[in-house]
C-alpha cells in the first residue's frame, strides 16, 4: 500500500508504460486482470518498492492493436516526509530511484519494452 505523505502536496509524477517486444517467434502473453500484468513485468521487489515509496499509485491493463490486453500501464507521484531537516536522498522519490537502481534486473528483461511519460496527458490519475 502507497504511504500517506501527501501533507505538502504530491510530486514527480510519471507514467511507465510496460509492454512486449514482438520478436515474431513468441506469441504475446495476454493478461486477465492487473495482477497478472504486474506478476509478469515487475519482480516481487520492484512491486514492494512501489508500495513502499509511492505516495499516489495506480496501475492499468491496456489494449495492444489487436485489442488484447498485454500491455501494463503505472501512473505514481511522490509526497515529502516533509521534515526541515530532510535530507534528499532520504526522501520518497529519491529512495525510488535508489532501490529501483539497486535491483539486479527484472522479469522477462529479453521481451520487456519500457517507456516513461513523466508529462503524459494519459496519466491513470
Amino acid at each position: 500500500m502507497p504511504n500517506s505523505d501527501n501533507t505538502f502536496g504530491t510530486f514527480n509524477k510519471q507514467t511507465v508504460i510496460y509492454s512486449q517486444i514482438d520478436d515474431g517467434s513468441t506469441a504475446w502473453t495476454v493478461f486477465s486482470n492487473v495482477n497478472e500484468a504486474k506478476a509478469f513485468f515487475l519482480s516481487t521487489e520492484l512491486q514492494t518498492i512501489h508500495d513502499e515509496c509511492c505516495t499516489n499509485l495506480q496501475y492499468g491493463l491496456k489494449a495492444d492493436a489487436n485489442g488484447d490486453n498485454t500491455i501494463l500501464k503505472v501512473t505514481f507521484d511522490f509526497g515529502t516526509k516533509g521534515s526541515a531537516s530532510q535530507v534528499a536522498a532520504d526522501d520518497w522519490a529519491e529512495q525510488f530511484n535508489t532501490r529501483k537502481n539497486a535491483l539486479s534486473s527484472a522479469p522477462n528483461m529479453a521481451s520487456l519494452q519500457t517507456i516513461t511519460e513523466s508529462d503524459s496527458s494519459e496519466h491513470l490519475f
